[in-house]
């Protein structure tokens, strides 16, 4: 981790996962589910749902495995991120966003064969998740708060998972943005429920629900949601781009945002021990950073 400087906020440290291989976290819950698997599970090839980020942690995994890889992607995703998985060696198959929503949830399509490789409730993908916490804890022993995006809450709980069995007794918070903020929604109500959203370039985050089985993971080891806007998001990315020259996507500049937010507010472990923003992907379309770099906000 290193801290962002005095222009983004005393304490706040970044845990760059947009310097993977990929450009995302996602490569360590891909990797790690692909080599827990049995070989005859693989036999058929492997395939999974995702907006991007996940679909290249499956793919580069797949592609040094020797594996026939295919990913179930949104219509609206963006061509940085399609035009990855195809140089990975993948294929990508667009469906509207509903039925693409329907396998996450369902964990599986109908239409492919092979492994379905869940982006967010595999234990085996929570697990290699899991290693971020890892790390955080051996850069920042004392670590008071951790905010990370939250797509469907597989890098958010296990990296809490990975403090809690450390010992650690820093807070994990989601970061969420206004536009899509289910899992908000889902404390207020105490159970998990539907919200509408408005599509944005923040893709890496913001679904239509919070998914039944990562509910109750989710509600015990997060400390809470912080919710931010597309404003706060852009300012973010400029920060990072401006500042560390590090290039963020819509779902990092969210920890980010959601970190000074909270350090604005005084949540509890702000206070108590450095703070740290997880920026998990940098796969930003080149027309967004621009627009944002320009001070504008993209749709």
């Amino acid at each position: 981790t290193s801290p962002t400087g005095p222009a983004s906020g005393a304490g706040i440290h970044l845990k760059l996962e947009c310097l993977q291989p990929i450009g995302s976290f996602k490569i360590r819950g891909a990797a790690h589910a692909l080599a827990s698997a049995p070989p005859e599970a693989l036999a058929a090839g492997v395939y999974t749902a995702s907006a991007g980020n996940m679909a290249q942690g499956v793919a580069f995994a797949a592609r040094a495995a020797g594996v026939r890889c295919r990913v179930v992607v949104p219509d609206t995703a963006p061509r940085t991120k399609l035009d990855a998985i195809a140089r990975l060696g993948a294929e990508a198959v667009p469906v509207p966003y509903a039925e693409w929503w329907r396998a996450i949830e369902t964990h599986g399509h109908p239409r492919e064969e092979g492994l379905f490789i869940h982006p967010v409730a595999d234990p085996a993908v929570v697990a290699g998740n899991a290693t971020v916490g890892l790390e955080i804890l051996e850069d920042l022993p004392a670590v008071g708060a951790v905010f990370v995006p939250y797509g469907g809450g597989g890098l958010s709980c296990g990296i809490a998972a990975a403090l809690r069995a450390r010992g650690s007794r820093a807070r994990v918070y989601a970061a969420e943005v206004e536009t899509a903020a289910p899992f908000a929604a889902s404390l207020e109500a105490d159970a998990p429920v539907r919200v509408e959203r408005t599509p944005t370039f923040v893709d890496g985050i913001g679904g239509s629900s919070v998914l039944p089985e990562m509910w109750p993971m989710a509600r015990e080891l997060l400390a809470g949601s912080v919710v931010v806007s597309l404003a706060e998001v852009c300012d973010a990315i400029r920060t990072l781009a401006t500042g560390p020259h590090v290039v963020a996507e819509g779902a990092g500049g969210a920890a980010l945002a959601a970190a000074r937010a909270a350090l604005d507010g005084r949540l509890p472990g702000t206070d108590e021990g450095p703070v740290v923003a997880v920026i998990s992907g940098g796969n930003l379309d080149a027309v967004h950073l621009a627009a944002i770099l320009r001070g504008e906000v993209p749709a």
